[in-house]
This record gives structure tokens, sequence and C-alpha cells, in this order.
């Protein structure tokens, strides 16, 4: 006879988002670098990117979408994984707090300094 399955009730904390995230945001991030990829590196060749490529491109707001929803993706699941590793190295609560917060202010430093990259454009003198 079959023993009768329970219920595990997981806590819904900071570090259980983070483990969703990290599997969200990989699925996302894959499609996203498959494109980027076939496009920047094999139909236009990285030899042929330069400034007025990236202002060509960016006259388009479908791509600076694409491109800030890349840069969003990408950016939180590296800082996401960086700060799993220094976790494997801190110990004290504290220490980790304080990890966190460095790296969180990092992360929005960086993505709003490219989102404001993304949004202003190029513009060419």
């Amino acid at each position: 006879m079959a023993t009768p399955s329970r219920t595990v009730n997981i806590p819904r904390n900071y570090e259980m988002v983070a483990w969703q995230w990290m599997r969200y945001s990989g699925i996302l991030i894959m499609p996203l670098v498959g494109i980027h990829v076939l496009i920047k590196d094999v139909l236009v060749g990285v030899h042929e990117i330069d400034i007025v490529y990236v202002q060509r491109v960016w006259e388009n707001i479908g791509w600076r979408i694409f491109d800030l929803v890349f840069l969003t993706l990408v950016l939180s699941h590296g800082m996401n994984g960086l700060r799993q590793v220094l976790m494997d190295f801190i110990h004290g609560e504290t220490g980790r707090r304080v990890t966190t917060w460095i790296l969180l202010i990092v992360w929005l430093a960086v993505l709003i300094w490219g989102a404001l990259a993304i949004i202003n454009g190029v513009r060419l003198v």
C-alpha cells in the first residue's frame, strides 16, 4: 500500500523569491540571447557594428524595448548569481545583509545608467 503524500508549506521569503527569479529569468533570457546572437553575430556580423549601426537600430522603439528587457533580465540574473556565490563565503547575518544591499545599489546604478543610455539613444554630431 502506498504511503499518503503530505503537503509541505514552503515559506515565501527573500531567498525563495531569489531562487525562483533565477529559474524564471534564465528561461526568459534564453530566447533573447538566441535572437541577439543570431542577429548581431550571424546576420550582421560584429565587424559591422559601430555607433552608426546602434543609432540606426535604436531608431526603432521595438529594439529599444528589446534591449531594455534584455539588460534588465541579464543584469538581475547575473547580480543574483553573484549574490548567491558570495553568500557561500559570507556566513554572518550582518555581512550577508550588507553584501545584499551593496549589490542592490550597484545593480540599480548600472541598470539606471544602461537604461538611460538606451532611452536617450545615440546622437551623432
